[in-house]
């Protein structure tokens, strides 16, 4: 059998910047576990497949361990794909996905995505959160993240948390955001319990911060830049339960799987 295989770069304004994934447009869904071997081979943070639906697209996305309930990265990849690879000819796309229906549009910032908003409540028990990352304090919500809020950029740049403990935690995974200098506000996210230690830019969970940072800086509309190392930006806009995450696309490689 063969496959087209692409990968992008999401939220990336060139190659090597972002958050890389990969894209597998289907005729037809394969065993599940067919897709959960390709998207292990590929060794990326997630990896997208979708087949048309109607006048739209079933997508599903997985890490190389799990299949996962949302990513925006690999949709807003896909998304580029539909739209440039495959020349779709309007201007918004429909997917059905395990979170419901998610629509993608061209913009002149790139290509928006419009998510359910998730509203983080405070967290019970905050102290092996704070031991896990290495850091003193910080207000701590929950949503199906854990949302770590300090006052410094300077701290998110610099933590080494322990993979280990994080991973034994409640929920999907961990952002670590603060206050930006050159962005309303920044991130960091760390997922070791479904096979991501540190993902470069996590659409998903800024469903999450992008509530939390609009009550805490009184305006609906903000750019974020997330990661370590590698990183990316993007802009959040909040519109009552929706979350509108406006980003760029690179394109990376395009090939063909064999198997």
């Amino acid at each position: 059998m063969e496959l087209d295989l692409y990968q992008v770069d999401a939220f990336a304004r060139r190659p090597f910047e972002g958050n890389p994934a990969a894209v597998c447009p289907l005729t037809e869904w394969l065993e599940d576990a067919t897709l959960q071997a390709i998207a292990a081979e590929n060794n990326l943070s997630k990896t997208a497949f979708f087949v048309r639906e109607g006048e739209g697209y079933r997508l599903r996305w997985f890490t190389p361990t799990v299949e996962v309930d949302l990513c925006g990265h690999a949709t807003l990849a896909s998304a580029w794909v539909i739209f440039h690879e495959l020349g779709e000819p309007g201007d918004t796309l429909r997917f059905a996905t395990r979170s419901g229906e998610l629509r993608v549009g061209r913009t002149k910032e790139g290509l928006a995505m419009d998510f359910p908003a998730k509203r983080p409540e405070p967290m019970a028990d905050p102290e092996p959160v704070l031991a896990a990352l290495g850091v003193a304090q910080g207000e701590i919500v929950m949503t199906d993240d854990i949302v770590v809020a300090v006052e410094d950029e300077a701290l998110v740049a610099a933590l080494a948390p322990d993979m280990a403990k994080l991973a034994v935690l409640p929920g999907r995974g961990v952002a670590v955001t603060a206050p930006g200098r050159e962005f309303d506000f920044v991130s960091r996210w760390f997922g070791p319990k479904v096979g991501v230690e540190e993902d470069p830019v996590t659409g998903s969970a800024h469903t999450t911060l992008a509530p939390y940072w609009a009550g805490r800086l009184g305006k609906s509309r903000m750019t974020a830049r997330q990661g370590g190392a590698r990183q990316g930006q993007l802009t959040c806009e909040c519109r009552g339960d929706r979350v509108i995450l406006t980003g760029q696309v690179a394109p990376y490689l395009r090939g063909t799987i064999r198997f």
